[in-house]
């Protein structure tokens, strides 16, 4: 039977299957109390955890001494993003009681990992996010880790508890999966809170949560379902799953299989505009070639497997790239025809707008897999049917796509979503400061940044 087939970049994109040795370093001769002694920190819940003193927590030390794997956050950010580097302090490896075991890095075959890290000079705050896509625990290091660590944040990052193409695998109902990871930021939240202080004698000032993607919804679900675990939350764009019947990856995307090939064979005006009123912007279609040669299939695929096994019935994941009209093929895949136990399993891992902290989105208008209309746009018009408005702001930057490796193949046409997210971080904690802080400017679209240096800043203002 057909089975799930992955290219070579697609494989780069998702994260590498190989194990990376962890390396425990030696403490520095110059390392002060904290660094001398760090297998004394006990991370709550944690089944095995390893614990290193390094003289730099960022990708620039990490990738070296083996605590990073590059792998994992290959192609999200572009090639000319500069993170900071030299910052010292502990980093703590482990995994939480599971039963899966897609995660093998380290060789240790078992999901639920996470790394937790804890800078030696520490301003306060604690940085909490989960990995995007199918990724694994290091996914966020070059987008966000560097960059708080250097600010003075401790960091946690969870593989959210399954990962990789066969994530569907995990779980006995339909969901199953993607509640998992919900359950595992919360977790994490939670013991890295109770680490931090431990560590430093004291607890968190502030938390936030942030994420991309699959992380940006991690980021949305706890502010919504866990407020009082942060103080606020950056969401870069967010995957949405919505309560009720409007439109979700699994409606979108098996228009874009469908319509797509006959769109570049033909310029089918008929084609393309299906595309359009799916939800892909205009303006958009000159990434619509990778993201169908690279994207759409496999995510339509693994994620209709774990909403609605029996579609494909004894099949796993489906038959990549299948023509319309070949049985069981999911370019013709109908989510608003299927069972109602479809739609519930959705409305189980679907978001309701109801946050109860102040919350920063950024997503791009040329986003090309979670197309800004059916994700962004609609979450904020959630919110507000909520009447939670005041404690959210929506920035739509225009030019920016889903991944910003798509930048570097058309840096003349795009901008990088990155500094924008790295902006919005720091308007949360202008928003957030005690005393009432300062609120970040109104929700906007953001015009494209065509001077300056595009891939390290961004205005929201």
């Amino acid at each position: 039977m057909p089975t799930l087939r992955r290219s070579s970049v697609v494989s780069a994109l998702l994260g590498s299957l190989l194990a990376v040795p962890l390396v425990t370093a030696v403490p520095p001769a110059h390392a002060d109390s904290r660094c001398a002694h760090p297998h004394k920190v006990r991370v709550p819940g944690a089944e095995r955890q390893v614990a290193a003193c390094l003289d730099d927590l960022t990708t620039a030390g990490t990738v070296a001494s083996g605590h990073t794997d590059r792998s994992h956050w290959d192609g999200l950010h572009a090639a000319g993003t500069r993170n900071p580097s030299g910052v010292p302090g502990v980093q703590i490896d482990g995994y939480f009681p599971d039963t899966s075991t897609f995660n093998t890095t380290h060789g240790w075959n078992h999901d639920s990992q996470f790394v937790i890290r804890l800078p030696k000079r520490w301003n306060g705050g604690l940085v909490v996010s989960g990995a995007p896509g199918n990724r694994r625990q290091y996914a966020n290091d070059a987008t966000i880790s560097d960059w708080v660590l250097a600010k003075g944040y401790a960091f946690a990052s969870t593989d959210k508890g399954n990962n990789g193409a066969e994530f569907f695998k995990d779980g006995r109902r339909p969901g199953d999966a993607i509640l998992e990871w919900y359950h595992r930021m919360t977790q994490l939240t939670v013991a890295a809170k109770a680490t931090v202080a431990r560590h430093y004698g004291r607890s968190p000032r502030r938390t936030y949560a942030a994420g991309i993607s699959n992380g940006g919804q991690l980021v949305r679900w706890a502010l919504e379902n866990h407020p009082g675990l942060y103080d606020g939350g950056v969401d870069s764009e967010g995957t949405l799953w919505p309560r009720h019947g409007a439109s979700n990856a699994l409606v979108y995307l098996p228009v874009a299989l469908r319509n797509y090939p006959r769109y570049k064979a033909t310029g089918d005006p008929a084609a393309h505009k299906a595309m359009i009123k799916a939800g892909f912007a205009p303006g958009s279609e000159f990434l619509w070639d990778f993201n169908y040669q690279i994207i759409w299939d496999g995510t339509q695929r693994i994620y209709r497997e774990e909403i609605d096994p029996a579609y494909d019935g004894d099949l796993e994941a489906g038959i990549p790239f299948c023509e319309s009209g070949t049985p069981n093929c999911d370019a013709d895949y109908d989510y608003h025809s299927r069972p109602k136990s479809v739609h519930q399993a959705v409305k189980r891992a679907s978001m309701s707008g109801r946050i109860g902290k102040p919350l920063i989105t950024v997503q791009g208008t040329l986003d090309a897999l979670l197309p800004i209309t059916v994700h962004g746009d609609a979450y904020a018009a959630m919110i507000r049917s909520q009447g939670a408005g005041a404690r959210h702001r929506y920035y739509r930057i225009e030019g920016a796509s889903h991944l910003d490796l798509e930048y570097d193949m058309f840096p003349d046409r795009m901008r990088p979503l990155l500094p924008c997210m790295r902006t919005a971080f720091e308007a949360l904690e202008r928003w957030t400061a005690p005393g009432g802080g300062q609120a970040p400017p109104r929700s906007a679209t953001i015009p494209r940044q065509t001077s300056g240096d595009v891939v390290n800043s961004c205005s929201l203002g």
